[in-house]
């Protein structure tokens, strides 16, 4: 497959306004999505549709089967040790709530839990909650004035005992990537639980989650190809087996009387309700999408492709970039000159050119490096140098806009 024929999977970026083609580089928010995926969903129902685990009929037996099919794909592709140790959920926040939730009988008053300073608030907000529920402590890792996170901060802050580290492996904001081997490896030797973000990352990495060797690692389906409403918790057994379920009800029953209920077993236990079937069919069609990228070599040409918009904006006069190093993925964050944010984007999107502004979900991130927001330029295995081109030109046009 060449690179335009990979591109031609995405029909959304032919579509022609005003006799240009959609320049789209705001893939961190959401990726669009290639055939294989909506037929995927489009066939199950028109031809599976039925709930899973439930009826003895043939349509829902095929429906079951796809979509355990999907959970073993998943098994295989981050190196999960078993089956149960895939949990489907609504995406990463809900993923990253259920931890929270879970863990709330195993933390006690004064505990610390560590959070990277540069996380989502998806990745800050159910920490702090958990510890208005037990009493614990949460602290940020500090960052270096580059933006990595400090390492020398991070051990004296590992010396207190911490019980939880919450990680981002990759900034959404930024696109920098966290040492997380290192990190987690650092971390369970001070006693410390771990959790990987793996939202911005699952689209442009390798991972591996035995490598890695994290308790928790969550992201979304949305961010990889796949459809919105779906997304991963992965944990170890051990550890998602103390979870409390922060859903009850459903699928994850063992028995229910008036008296008593018990729960089943992993991974049911975790998946409450009637999942969402036609999302996790799609997100398995949008792993066999990545894995049938391989071949193509599509992680070196979004790094090349990145360094040179990195390039392309450091050349502009007035533009500030944000934490921009030649090993980021994904994500550039910049502002042109005393410019709002807001209306560099809107100016853009004017030009057909979709990026992303604001505070990126990450307003203490923001806060440290004293803005209220910046523009942010994120690729995909579809992004092309003439998109990049384009995108340079008409922020060139911009900028003689609001001179």
């Amino acid at each position: 497959m060449t690179h335009a024929e990979l591109r031609n999977q995405f029909p959304i970026l032919n579509q022609q306004v005003d006799g240009h083609a959609l320049c789209y580089l705001d893939t961190a928010a959401t990726s669009q999505k290639p055939l294989v995926v909506t037929e995927a969903m489009r066939q199950f129902y028109l031809q599976t549709n039925a709930n899973v685990h439930r009826a003895a009929h043939r349509l829902s037996t095929e429906a079951t089967e796809q979509y355990e099919s999907v959970r073993s794909q998943l098994m295989h592709w981050l190196n999960a040790s078993r089956l149960e140790e895939i949990i489907f959920t609504h995406g990463t926040t809900e993923a990253i709530n259920m931890v929270a939730h879970g863990l709330t009988e195993h933390i006690n008053p004064n505990d610390l839990i560590l959070v990277d300073g540069s996380a989502h608030h998806a990745n800050i907000v159910p920490w702090q909650q958990l510890a208005k529920r037990t009493g614990a402590t949460v602290t940020a890792i500090p960052l270096t004035t580059d933006c990595r996170l400090d390492r020398d901060a991070f051990r004296q802050l590992l010396a207190e005992k911490p019980v939880l580290v919450a990680l981002s492996h990759v900034s959404n904001a930024l696109g920098i990537v966290n040492p997380v081997v290192e990190l987690t490896a650092e971390a369970k030797a001070a006693g410390a639980l771990t959790l990987i973000d793996g939202a911005q990352a699952v689209a442009h990495l390798n991972v591996d989650v035995q490598s890695i060797d994290c308790d928790f690692y969550v992201f979304s389906g949305h961010k990889m190809y796949g459809p919105t409403g779906v997304g991963v918790l992965y944990g170890k057994y051990h550890q998602l087996d103390r979870l409390q379920p922060m859903l009850t009800g459903g699928e994850m029953i063992k028995t229910v009387s008036f008296s008593r209920t018990t729960f089943g077993q992993l991974p049911n236990r975790l998946e409450a309700g009637t999942p969402a079937i036609a999302e996790v069919i799609g997100l398995g069609a949008a792993v066999r999408f990545m894995q049938s990228l391989i071949t193509l070599d599509i992680f070196a040409h979004e790094a090349t492709l990145l360094q040179y918009l990195q390039q392309q904006l450091q050349a502009l006069d007035d533009i500030h970039l944000y934490g921009a190093h030649p090993d980021n993925v994904g994500v550039v964050a910049f502002n042109l000159a005393d410019e709002h944010h807001q209306d560099v984007g809107i100016l853009l999107d004017q030009q057909h050119v979709a990026i992303r502004c604001g505070h990126h979900c990450a307003m203490p991130l923001m806060a440290s490096l004293d803005i209220p927001g910046c523009c942010r330029a994120s690729i995909g295995v579809y992004t092309t140098k003439q998109d990049i081109d384009r995108f340079i030109e008409a922020l060139h046009s911009v900028k003689e806009l609001l001179e």
